[in-house]
Order: structure tokens, then sequence, then C-alpha cells
């Protein structure tokens, strides 16, 4: 990889820039609670993180799927602003990434309108834009449609790409890709869970993070792969 290329840096949104795995969480059980008047297990709820809704609610209950899309959508957005922030040090990474000439860009299976709000809301809005929301693909995570997608749109290939995620799907996904794979321990998956996935790194804090995108993609001979 050469300081010629059109290094990207694709990220992952809940859990891996904002803070949101709480709110995910709880948006989950009270849906969950309200329609099936039952919670769900806390490790399956967050196995679910870095999927469509819609496809998870299926899982659990074909005939309700809808009634659970739209009591997780109506409760999770009554409490986002309270509830969301980006993790400390993600913007200061965004806009060193940029300065550097890293085209930076979303990927997510949350739909655009809810994925601008979050940005907005952990005030990351004017540092990077959602490239492939759940609405632009109709394959989703684990696949690679939305980090090829997002890679189109920000003119690069995946041999000049990383995502980053904080879930099994992301780091699936970002192999299925073709691109370097980072995992990030703070969001929604086990330090055990990620490591059985095979990133090509796994990181613990922000400043790891960032060493780990400089190395992939700032060094002329970096790269993540073997």
């Amino acid at each position: 990889m050469s300081f010629a290329d059109h290094r990207v840096a694709l990220f992952d949104l809940d859990g891996t820039l904002v803070d949101s795995v709480p709110l995910i969480v709880a948006s989950y059980q009270h849906a969950l609670t309200t329609v099936l008047g039952r919670p769900g297990d806390e490790a399956v709820v967050r196995s679910w993180i870095g999927r469509p809704l819609i496809d998870a609610f299926v899982e659990v209950s074909p005939e309700r799927a809808q009634e659970l899309f739209d009591c997780y959508s109506a409760w999770n957005l009554a409490h986002t602003a309270e509830s969301l922030r980006a993790f400390p040090g993600v913007a200061e990474l965004l806009t060193d990434l940029v300065a550097d000439g890293v085209r930076v860009g979303v990927a997510t299976s949350k739909r655009r309108s809810s994925a601008d709000l979050a940005l907005r809301i952990g005030g990351l809005d004017g540092l990077v834009k959602v490239e492939a929301a759940l609405e632009d693909t109709t394959e989703h995570k684990p696949a690679a449609a939305p980090i090829h997608l997002a890679l189109a749109r920000l003119g690069s290939s995946p041999a000049h790409a990383v995502y980053v995620g904080d879930a099994v799907v992301d780091i699936h996904a970002a192999r299925a890709a073709g691109c370097g794979a980072i995992a990030v321990t703070w969001g929604a998956a086990s330090r055990d869970e990620l490591v059985a996935a095979g990133p090509d790194v796994l990181v613990d804090d922000l400043a790891g993070l960032r060493a780990a995108l400089r190395s992939a993609l700032l060094v002329p001979a970096g790269d993540l792969r073997p």
C-alpha cells in the first residue's frame, strides 16, 4: 500500500463510533417485554447488534416482527438524544485521519435517518458521513455488499481499505469484502467472540485503534493482511 493509493477507513457506527449499545439493548428489551411479555437473553440480544432490526425480530416471532420493530423504533427514537454519545477521542481520530489524507466513511445496518441522527447527536456529522445504510443494499452484514458500496462511493477498493467494527458480523463482512478487519472491544461483542471471528487486529482502546489504522493506512509498507 503506497501513499498514492486512495486509502479508506470505514467504520461501523453503533458500538464503534458512538456509545449506543446500552440504548440498543434497552430498546430490544422494551420491545420484547411490551409485545411478547418477556425480555430476551442479553447475550442473544447483543449478538443481534450490527444486523438489520427486522431480521432479528423475524427470528424471534415472524408473525409479530413488524409490531416488535415498530415498538423498538418508537422507544429508541424517544431515548436517543438522552442516551447516545460519541466515544471520547473518536472526533479527534476522525479529524486526524482526514488531515492525513485518509478517506473516512460509515457502513451500517441502521436506517439512514437513524444513522444520520446518531452522527448528529454524537457531534460527528461534520467529520464522517454514512456511505452505506440499510436502504442502500439488498444484502447486509455479514455480507460484503455494504462495504463494497461504501468503497465505491469513496472511490477506492478493498485492497486499500480497512473496516472497523465491534461485532462479529463486522469482522465477517470485512473478510467477505476483502479488506482489512479491525475489531474494537468496547462495543457489542465480547473479546473472546471477536478473537474467534479472526480480525487482523484487535484493539482495546482508541490509542490502539489509532496505531492500527496508522500501520495499515499511513505507513507506506503497511498492510493488515498477511
